[in-house]
Order: structure tokens, then sequence, then C-alpha cells
């Protein structure tokens, strides 16, 4: 029966250990952390970065797989919910900035000036949108 439990345990690992690798690498192929890094000028510290992005997804896979309660205050919660709000609009951009999509959506809706506050307002609109779902959904 042991021997089941310690087969799909393997199993288990080695699935998401592929599945990591495929994040991490896509993160990496988008070039958010490259960005990131040459936008706040501190490429020494490239090291630092890999090492956060690594240890950033491992600690979440630990604490959401084994449901580890963290008890970190308001302000906390606030700085984490920052950061990764900050992360998933950087991926989303960068993504998108791939595929070329805003720049052939402008260029088809023959925009020519403005485009920083069409993008701004777009980051401030995914904002509200959000907040309004945190506000009403999450009590439920």
């Amino acid at each position: 029966m042991w021997m089941k439990e310690v087969f799909l345990g393997f199993i288990g690992l080695a699935s998401g250990t592929a599945v990591s690798a495929g994040v991490f690498s896509f993160i990496i192929t988008v070039g958010v952390v490259p960005r990131i890094i040459g936008k706040s000028r501190t490429a020494n510290d490239v090291i630092l970065y890999e090492n956060a992005v690594v240890l950033g997804g491992a600690l979440g896979n630990i604490f959401s797989l084994f449901h580890i309660p963290l008890h970190l205050g308001i302000g906390l919660v606030i700085l984490f919910g920052l950061s990764a709000g900050i992360f998933v609009g950087c991926l989303a951009v960068a993504l998108a900035e791939i595929l070329n999509t805003f720049p052939i959506m402008f260029r088809r809706m023959g925009i020519k000036e403005g485009l920083s506050m069409i993008m701004l307002f777009m980051a401030l609109g995914k904002m509200m949108g959000a907040l309004y779902f945190y506000a009403n959904h999450m009590s439920k």
C-alpha cells in the first residue's frame, strides 16, 4: 500500500516541477523580470531577482497546497496585494506587448496621440474593476 503512495507522490512532485518550470520560463520569456531590472537600473542584482521569483513561486505553492494560514496584519496584506497587482499588471502588459496587441489596436483605430493616457485609463479601469469585485464578492 505504501508503494502506491510513494509512487503517486513521486508523480505529483515530478508533474509539479514540470509545470513550475514552464511557468517560470514563461515569465522569463515574456521579459517581465529583465524589463523591471532595466527600468529600475539594478542590473547588479539579477541573481537576487531570480531568487526572489523562484522563492516566491515555491513559497506560494507551499502555503497554498498545505493551507498554511499567515497572520500578517492588514499592512502587510495591503503591501502584498499591491506588489502582486503590480507584478500581474507588468506580466499582462509584457504579454500584450509581445503579441503586439496595443500597437495593432491603436493603428486600426487610427489613434496617434494620447497613447500613454489610454494605457493609464485602461490600468485604472482594471484596478477599479478588481477593487469592485473584491469589495462585493470576497465576503461571501
